[in-house]
């Protein structure tokens, strides 16, 4: 499990763009690591958009965002076009960096038990490490709150 002050371990995932990208490329730069469940689906096509609406602001800010899931390749193109997304979607279909990141997880709906991922955001700053955790997030305004706690950490 991550926790805060810590350094956030490093990965290797393949992008939207079918290029590899690691946490390490954006040493330097604040980080919002988002992972979410599925792409298309109504909760976290709303997350995704709340980030795009705030992209510049998190731009002024010096922060990248990349959201995670195990969604193949393909999935993600298709949302990030369909949603017009300006930031990098990850694909984890092995779920590696999901549980590296402490968020594939036992969940339960309408009394059906099963592996999932917990929606779960990580603010990382310029040196890797990790500033603040949100776990089971409610997506409504949670872009707004990552933002001001970015802007606070402003040191």
């Amino acid at each position: 499990m991550v926790r805060e002050g810590e350094k956030a371990p490093d990965f290797t995932l393949q992008a939207d763009d079918r290029k590899e990208v690691s946490l390490s490329d954006y040493r330097g730069k604040k980080v919002v690591l988002y992972f979410y469940p599925k792409d298309g689906t109504p909760g976290c096509t709303r997350e995704a958009i709340e980030f795009k609406e705030m992209a510049k602001e998190f731009e002024r800010e010096g922060a990248v965002i990349l959201g995670v899931s195990k969604d193949s390749i393909k999935s993600h193109e298709k949302f990030k076009q369909k949603h017009d997304l300006p930031f990098t979607l990850l694909s984890d279909p092995e779920g590696k960096v999901l549980d590296l990141y402490g968020v594939w997880k036992k969940k339960s709906l309408y009394g059906r038990t099963f592996m999932g991922t917990e929606r779960t955001t990580f603010l990382i700053d310029e040196k890797g490490i990790v500033k603040r955790t949100y776990r089971k997030v409610k997506v409504k305004g949670h872009a707004q709150v990552c933002l001001l706690d970015l802007k606070g950490s402003g040191e």
